[in-house]
């Protein structure tokens, strides 16, 4: 028999097969989406009501969580932000930017030891602040970082 007749018969047999499963509602791949995300903070408009769904309203400074970030971005669009945390058992990093019309801009959560760096690159509507929030032990601590968005690139 041709090689090639069999791999195209093999191939139509596992697709039709998964197109069944699909069809009969056994494989359901909108479970595979992300169920459990805070919307209400992702939602909100003010940044102490991001920080109240957050549920670290109270968040206290900390020298170990550590935010990089350009002093001065010439292009708001794409400013490149790391946060680390060196904070023992650290499970989530939020970063937060003040004046964005939707300050909440990611959450990540990490588990089993995992190593608490992340590196996004973000919209920045204006000169803002940039707040990163870390949950360790129960506890919320913070940092922040002021980045200026020049206009056109002009350096002011």
């Amino acid at each position: 028999m041709d090689m090639i007749r069999r791999t195209v018969l093999k191939g139509a047999g596992a697709t039709g097969m998964l197109a069944g499963l699909l069809a009969a509602g056994v494989l359901k791949p909108t479970l595979a989406y992300a169920e459990d995300w805070n919307k209400a903070a992702f939602e909100a408009k003010d940044i102490n009501e991001a920080l109240k769904s957050l549920g670290a309203a109270s968040a206290a400074d900390h020298k170990d969580l550590v935010i990089k970030a350009p002093e001065i971005a010439e292009n708001g669009s794409v400013v490149p932000v790391d946060v680390s945390s060196n904070i023992p058992n650290t499970t989530s990093i939020a970063i937060l930017i003040l004046k964005n019309p939707f300050p909440l801009s990611s959450q990540f959560e990490f588990s089993n030891g995992a190593m608490t760096d992340v590196s996004i690159r973000v919209k920045v509507a204006d000169t803002s602040v940039i707040r990163a929030i870390a949950k360790a032990d129960g506890k919320f601590y913070s940092t922040q970082k002021e980045v200026k968005v020049t206009v056109g690139g002009c350096g002011g």
